[in-house]
């Protein structure tokens, strides 16, 4: 009696899909995110056609996105132990940015490619969330879990320092990448800035009639001669 041949048990899918960005990695810097460069990375991985379609529905924009989704889990795991709420504002958000630059240090030309990749209109919309996603994992990573009215506010404003600072990044070739964190440094300076016009508004508001006050003026009858 032939013993009956087991079937190989398959990776793990999350494993198996981390596999494929590392494979696609190689090749991005040269050939940008495409359908080939998919479908030589998912040979590379051992990943089967069904299991590379299952993995990546939308292509190379599926890729793009793992990039991205990989690029938040190790800055988070980079700024674990760093305390940040510990720190004022302007070195938090210094250190969420630096942090996340450090993580595509190794793959800068793939990032400069997944981000002229995301730039075209079609994909604006996947771009937009994916900056939402990493602008809110820098805000937890720098220990702000408030839910309140600036929670959105806060997302979009760093949301904006990063993706600037980003761009700035791809084109520096100075000494130690000075001139990025000079631009970073003038960008969190505007933020404080208008975090401390934000708070002197609040605080004038206070004595602004409100406006009950000016329907009430305007509602009172007017004084026969």
């Amino acid at each position: 009696m032939t013993a009956r041949k087991t079937k190989a048990k398959p990776k793990d899918e999350a494993a198996l899909k981390e596999a494929v960005l590392t494979a696609a990695l190689v090749h991005a810097p040269f050939d940008g995110f495409t359908d080939k460069v998919l479908e030589r990375a998912g040979q590379e991985a051992g990943a089967s056609k069904a299991a590379l379609a299952r993995l990546f529905p939308e292509g190379p924009l599926g890729l793009v996105e793992a990039f991205s989704a990989w690029a938040d889990r190790q800055m988070e795991a980079r700024l674990a132990e760093a305390n940040l709420p510990a720190k004022k504002v302007r070195d938090r958000i210094r250190a969420v940015v630096l942090a996340r630059l450090d993580v595509l240090r190794p793959h800068k030309e793939a990032a400069r490619r997944a981000g002229a990749f995301l730039s075209l209109p079609p994909h604006a919309p996947v771009a937009l969330r994916l900056l939402y996603r990493t602008a809110d994992a820098m805000w937890r990573a720098a220990g702000d879990n408030a839910t309140d009215f600036n929670f959105y506010t806060k997302r979009m404003i760093l949301g904006g320092v990063y993706s600037a600072t980003l761009v700035r990044w791809f084109n520096d070739d100075s000494e130690d990448e000075a001139e990025t964190r000079a631009f970073l440094a003038n960008r969190i300076e505007d933020v404080m800035r208008f975090e401390k016009f934000k708070a002197e508004m609040k605080k004038q508001a206070k004595h602004f009639p409100s406006l009950a006050d000016f329907l009430g003026g305007s509602a009172r009858p007017r004084s026969r001669r």
